[in-house]
């Protein structure tokens, strides 16, 4: 993602580092952008982890691995502030398991729409593919199906997040087909994703708490 989110309400402290599953995806994104930085190594590393939809059978690790690469330290950066307000935030209302959940399946279908949508639908060839976008959009998407009127500044300007959803959306469809380097295709399929999942508990949610309501009768 490049555009900065902040979370203007506040979320519960962790007693651990590691019991945060959305800081240890930014540790373990940290530390991988320190090996991309290492001189030859680093080519190798990329070439071996990156998404590439050429490869889609033959490196079915790529649809997991690709996501903890970055193309550069700004890019690294973005995603990673992103991820920490949205991820901790979708932690505190979800749970560790459902973050991680909607996380990586999210990052592995926005790999499996950026291959299969971005020529029937935008005309363009996808090539290879690196960042946590595609998830974090996931992650973004189901925290605003849970809690869509959370205050978040864009740029400065504040918003509530079901708004700010839409602006994003609308402008990742207005940019799929632009020659941007930026995968369009798999911002919205990983939004599309984190929609979907995010209503699933949200409904869960609702159905737990109206049983248990209707219990204490």
């Amino acid at each position: 993602m490049h555009f900065i989110f902040l979370e203007v309400e506040s979320v519960e402290g962790k007693n651990s580092i590691l019991a945060s599953p959305t800081m240890v995806i930014i540790i373990l994104c940290t530390l991988s952008f320190f090996l991309e930085m290492i001189p030859y190594v680093g080519y190798f590393y990329v070439s071996a982890f990156q998404f590439d939809p050429n490869y889609l059978v033959t490196r079915p690790w790529t649809l997991v691995t690709y996501m903890f690469l970055h193309t550069s330290l700004l890019h690294l950066l973005f995603n990673m502030l992103v991820l920490y307000f949205f991820g901790t935030a979708l932690e505190t209302r979800a749970g560790n398991r459902q973050l991680l959940a909607i996380f990586f399946t999210s990052g592995i279908l926005s790999a499996i729409g950026y291959t299969f949508l971005s020529g029937p639908i935008f005309n363009i060839s996808p090539g290879p593919m690196i960042g946590a976008s595609g998830a974090i959009y996931g992650v973004f998407a189901a925290l605003t199906m849970l809690e869509p009127d959370i205050h978040v500044y864009v740029y400065f300007i504040p918003m509530k997040l079901k708004h700010a959803l839409v602006l994003f959306a609308l402008f990742d469809f207005l940019m799929a087909g632009s020659s941007d380097m930026i995968a369009h295709t798999a911002h919205l399929s990983g939004l599309f994703v984190g929609l979907y999942m995010g209503l699933r508990i949200k409904k869960i949610q609702e159905n737990t708490a109206r049983s248990r309501y209707i219990g204490r009768w």
